[in-house]
């Protein structure tokens, strides 16, 4: 998994419990051949999860990303998958970070819900 900033999500960082926020960043994008692999449709949603969390994500196909590696914006969904270990440097790792990813019917995580684990 890698992270990184959107034009969307950028656009939307200073509201960040509006329905804009949620669309922006509450997003999994995936390379198409795995998204075909997963048997996943526009609409479906994935679970990532290691051993830092997981969350539910929508999922989006694009065609930009090579196999085995999904894209989240930064945000609360992401973070939830980082975890805290810095390396010493003061900055957690953004940029591969190991995750599985299924199809899932359950409903994208709540923001609310996450913020509240994240106090844990």
């Amino acid at each position: 998994m890698i992270t990184g900033r959107t034009l969307a999500q950028g656009a939307e960082c200073e509201n960040k419990m509006s329905p804009g926020f949620f669309r922006a960043v509450a997003l999994c994008h995936i390379s198409e051949t795995d998204f075909k692999s997963l048997e996943l449709t526009e609409g479906r949603n994935v679970l990532l999860k290691n051993e830092c969390g997981q969350v539910v994500l929508a999922a989006k196909a694009d065609s930009g990303l090579p196999e085995n590696i999904v894209f989240l914006p930064m945000g609360p969904w992401a973070n939830v998958l980082v975890g805290r270990e810095t390396g010493g440097c003061g900055t957690p790792h953004f940029k591969g970070v190991k995750v599985e990813v299924a199809a899932t019917d359950l409903p994208v995580s709540d923001i609310r819900e996450l913020f509240t684990n994240m106090r844990r």
